[in-house]
């Protein structure tokens, strides 16, 4: 059954899914069910705030919504009902047609459907019409805007009347509205079915991508208790690359300038931070410094880096199917890409057994690999790997582990997000080695606090440490010599 058939299929309005336990109220009684007029265009609460630039330009051929027209509610009773239509049209289903084609049609249709009705629109009235049935037909709906918006890093879905954004490391309430629950689980299904997965009632957590990339994470009832949400992390449309993260203050030319050695000189490189801090983009950036001869291995949960080399082979985890069968691991997928005669492995993420896997292949031969991991230190970065090494179910004594991760692992790059919501790699980090049953660390470049200035934004300084790293005749004698005085304290202690 085509898009376009199953969104005819709704009902013109309508309360919450079945699936959507109501919601307590504060005396602890449920709230009544949603009024039907409101969803079909009655009175609605006053919109949040919102920020510039919601309303991208779509490549439909449909104008933007103006201030006026964006607080006033979805007319949705009529954008089903040229659905219906559209699903219906003697010239054949539209939903494989597309661009300013598809605009002509929608907008030819609900012409036709004025004209049956009686009903008079203003002409920003029927535009609004039309771009919501084009989002719902050739896009993800309410989203479709927002995933348009360049300035939009994030998208946080917390029910169909809260949906919020991140701009600038700031979140911001939209005035985005979903039908009701079932039209978010709608949207939903319409963003995982593609890839093969599936969400319900048996499965109710799904991750997923979008066909540019971004990731999508989504929970429903009864894992989520007041309807379905979704957190949709965007990637730019264009690649990232290490002057982008100098320019937005993310590190250092200097530090830039040690990172690209880094990777160019086979050292192993694990990029830890929180989430949301920037670990995929750090990662995929890091990732540029690969030379274009080499067979590059990708292995990730949801696919979302974008390597720039003609020779990557992308791998994706898979989750168990209805019957609990078929499921396919990170530690799986590793194991497996160490038969594929890679010069690099980059994992998106390690959070289980994998580590040891990883681990394993740093350090028989496989030198120059990439990987995250959550952390809020390089030092506690240790401890994860530690405790993740021990999650693949093996009885390996401590000091045999740490053995494993000071051999592996040559350099640590730690990104935090800060409270101003900017990201900065805050350390970079030598592996140095084991002394006695601690593994030793030696900070190279850090960045320093200092204060905040006007409207809460933080202020502070990259520095050297004064540290010379021990690898530093591994990447010169790899090729990848570095100005002699990169690692020294500037006079003064400020940036160098």
């Amino acid at each position: 059954m085509s898009i376009l058939k199953r969104l005819a299929q709704q009902p013109a309005t309508g309360g919450p899914t079945p699936a959507v336990r109501p919601a307590p109220t504060a005396t602890g009684n449920v709230s009544p069910p949603a009024d039907p007029a409101s969803d079909a265009g009655g009175t609605e609460a006053p919109p949040e705030p919102i920020a510039p630039g919601e309303g991208a330009t779509e490549p439909l051929g449909i104008a933007p919504p103006s201030a006026g027209e964006a607080e006033r509610p979805v007319r949705w009773e009529l954008v089903l009902r040229l659905i219906r239509r559209l699903a219906s049209d003697p010239e054949g289903d539209v939903s494989g047609t597309s661009g300013e084609a598809l605009g002509q049609r929608v907008r030819r249709g609900l012409d036709e459907l004025l004209a049956e009705t009686g009903q008079v629109l203003a002409r920003t009235e029927r535009e609004e019409v039309a771009r919501h049935t084009l989002q719902e037909i050739a896009g993800f709906g309410p989203l479709q805007p927002l995933l348009d918006d360049d300035s939009v890093t994030e998208i946080m879905v917390n029910g169909p009347e809260d949906v919020f954004v991140e701009r600038e490391g700031r979140l911001v309430r939209t005035r985005a509205r979903f039908r009701d629950s079932a039209h978010l689980l709608q949207t939903i299904q319409k963003i995982v079915a593609p890839l093969g997965r599936r969400i319900d009632e048996s499965s109710p957590m799904v991750d997923a991508r979008l066909p540019d990339g971004s990731r999508v994470n989504a929970i429903i009832p009864p894992l989520s208790v007041h309807g379905p949400a979704v957190t949709v992390r965007k990637f730019s449309r264009r690649p990232l690359g290490i002057d982008d993260l100098v320019s937005r203050g993310t590190l250092s030319p200097e530090m830039a300038l040690l990172l690209r050695a880094t990777v160019a000189g086979r050292l192993n490189v694990l990029v830890s931070g929180g989430t949301g801090s920037g670990k995929t983009t750090t990662l995929n950036v890091l990732s540029s410094f690969i030379g274009g001869h080499e067979r590059v291995v990708t292995i990730e949960d949801a696919a979302e880096l974008r390597l720039q080399q003609q020779h990557v082979v992308s791998l994706e985890s898979r989750p168990p199917n209805a019957e609990g069968h078929g499921r396919v691991t990170i530690r799986d997928l590793v194991i497996n890409a160490l038969r594929m005669r890679p010069d690099r492995i980059v994992v998106g993420e390690v959070r289980g057994g994998e580590a040891l896997d990883m681990l394993q292949a740093m350090n028989t031969g496989h030198d120059g690999s990439l990987t995250t991991a959550h952390a809020n230190s390089p030092r506690e970065l240790l401890y994860r790997l530690e405790t993740m090494v021990l999650m693949a179910g093996t009885d390996l004594p401590s000091r045999a582990i740490r053995e494993q991760i000071a051999s592996a692992i040559d350099v640590v790059v730690h990104q935090s997000r800060l409270r101003d919501g900017s990201r900065r790699v805050t350390h970079i980090t030598e592996v140095v080695g084991l002394e006695g049953d601690t593994i030793t660390l030696q900070d190279i470049y850090i960045f320093e606090q200092q204060g905040l200035e006007e409207h809460q934004r933080v202020r502070g300084r990259f520095r050297a440490t004064g540290v010379v790293p021990s690898f530093l005749p591994v990447l010169e004698a790899r090729g990848n010599k570095l100005p002699p005085g990169l690692f020294r304290v500037p006079e003064g202690g400020g940036q160098p």
